[in-house]
């Protein structure tokens, strides 16, 4: 980039932090489906997270309890209370990727950063200590009322601090939660970590890297 942003705003789950739902869902029911099984309930179960976000605004907690009900009624697994708060209690212990710290303490020391994160207020601070960075602004799905994709965070982002879509470049592993939403509300420069989520999508982004160590030099950060 030939100028640098005011600020650089990022997803958190899945982008910085290691969001193993996958891992979670093996560790419940691993023992019991075979790997196509297992595939495809890890599959079922991210697509029904990100249907369940679309609607209003609830709890996380809800979010986890719905998508595993869902997911575990359509692939005939019984479902019970006890794996969803299972589940909602492990996304506080996760940590980041391990290209995550160096690259985001190098960012930090030049541009401030910004979360906006489809998580709770009670949540994600405890993920947030981990990354090893200091960051400007966290903001949760909690505090603006909406979870990405919606519009709304992103707008909620910008009245809080005080800028526009051309202030700001906006990170993500995802094109389906962040990256489509950042194009729809005209934030002109976005990063694509290619994470391997997602294939890449060219139209929704100008710059791809495969981790978080290669981002300071998208700013000519060496």
């Amino acid at each position: 980039m030939t100028t640098r942003p005011k600020f650089v705003t990022f997803d958190c789950h899945g982008t910085l932090i290691n969001f193993d739902m996958a891992g979670a869902a093996r560790r419940l029911y691993g023992d019991h489906l075979s790997e196509e099984a297992m595939v495809k309930f890890i599959r079922d179960f991210s697509r029904y997270r990100l249907d369940e976000v679309l609607g209003a605004w609830k709890p996380y907690y809800d979010v986890v309890h719905a998508s595993l009900e869902r997911t575990c009624k359509l692939n005939g697994i019984a479902f019970t209370e006890a794996a969803a708060q299972q589940v909602y209690a492990e996304v506080p212990t996760w940590g980041p990727h391990a290209d995550v710290p160096a690259g985001l303490a190098k960012l930090a020391k030049e541009i401030p950063l910004v979360i906006l994160s489809n998580a709770m207020n009670d949540q994600i601070m405890s993920n947030v200590e981990k990354l090893g960075a200091p960051f400007h602004m966290v903001i949760t799905a909690e505090e603006t009322g909406a979870y990405k994709p919606q519009m709304k965070g992103f707008e909620v982002m910008f009245d809080k601090l005080g800028c526009g879509p051309e202030d700001v470049t906006h990170v993500s592993a995802s094109f389906r939660y962040d990256l489509q939403t950042a194009h729809d509300l005209n934030i002109p420069n976005k990063v694509f970590v290619n994470r391997g989520y997602e294939p890449v999508n060219p139209f929704y982004t100008q710059h791809v890297i495969d981790d978080i160590g290669g981002l300071p030099g998208v700013f000519g950060i060496n």
